[in-house]
């Protein structure tokens, strides 16, 4: 007897935690990476910056994907929420727009704004869950 195979999709609330896992952890990495670079010289590279773009990138697919569940499914999540998503989706921008002005100590600027949205996307999935 056969068993018909199934494939199921994962529903957008799925995709949702999967990405604030991503943003969290790969976040976390980034920034003890940018910090341990900024002192140790053999840490910097290309591949530290397709990093930090990957993770914060992350956040862009985090909060569209937190857009299409609150206006597509219709979930109300807590306003806290919502703020922490806002703000970590803000700090991108910001940190992307001084990274010219601070090239001296981008390092710290990435290492510590990483540490940030860690923070921010930890707040956010604690604020979510309660």
């Amino acid at each position: 007897m056969s068993y018909p195979v199934v494939l199921t999709l994962a529903s957008l609330r799925d995709i949702h935690e999967g990405l604030a896992w991503m943003m969290v952890i790969g976040n976390g990495m980034a920034g003890a990476w940018a910090l341990a670079a900024h002192r140790v010289v053999v840490l910097r590279g290309r591949a530290l910056w397709w990093f930090v773009a990957l993770v914060q990138l992350s956040i862009v697919a985090q909060v569209t994907v937190g857009v299409g569940l609150v206006a597509g499914q219709g979930i109300d999540p807590p306003q806290f929420h919502l703020f922490y998503g806002f703000v970590a989706f803000i700090t991108v921008g910001i940190v992307y727009s001084y990274r010219q002005s601070m090239r001296a100590h981008r390092y710290l600027l990435y290492g510590f704004a990483s540490l940030f949205l860690m923070g921010l996307g930890i707040r956010a999935m604690l604020v979510g869950a309660g």
